[in-house]
């Protein structure tokens, strides 16, 4: 029984972690099905056209899609390092995955960006270029911490086979 309960407190922040990587995961996806709602231009707009009329929605919502793939991945990462696996090929790939899934969020931030700039120079477009711009610093910073994180551990992996062998 106490060798369970030190189990547990041992593994007490990675547990924490994981249900904090969940309910960020729920409050996005609620925040996304939700916001559309309340701009202006669609109070009087039927569900359908809401969401499949717009197709900045549309894309914002396939533009999503790497970070959910990122959060999954952080949430199986923080499973490795509780089951103490955090040096293996699992993690590694975990890594590489959030780095690409952070690098495709870039990739799709950047045309919104440059549609406000170049087509809407003369409207009030501050507000989306923050947040834009926000979305890229937060993915630069997440993909250089993965990929500094992925080749630490790939060497530490890397030495510890050499060492078996």
């Amino acid at each position: 029984m106490n060798n369970i309960k030190a189990s547990f407190i041992r593994n007490l922040p990675t547990i924490f972690l994981r249900a904090l990587i969940i309910l960020l995961g729920i409050g996005v996806l609620v925040f996304m099905l939700w916001e559309p709602h309340l701009e202006g231009r669609n109070i009087n707009s039927t569900l359908f056209q809401i969401y499949f009329n717009d197709p900045f929605l549309i894309y914002a919502y396939i533009g999503s899609i790497p970070f959910f793939v990122a959060l999954y991945q952080a949430f199986k990462l923080l499973g490795y390092i509780g089951h103490a696996r955090i040096f293996s090929l699992e993690s590694v790939r975990a890594l590489r995955t959030i780095r690409h899934c952070a690098i495709a969020i870039i990739t799709f931030a950047i045309p919104p960006l440059a549609y406000l700039l170049i087509a809407r120079p003369g409207y009030d477009i501050a507000g989306g270029v923050a947040i834009g711009l926000f979305i890229i610093f937060v993915s630069t910073i997440v993909a250089s911490v993965s990929a500094i994180l992925e080749r630490l551990l790939k060497s530490i992996v890397d030495i510890k086979s050499i060492n078996r062998n």
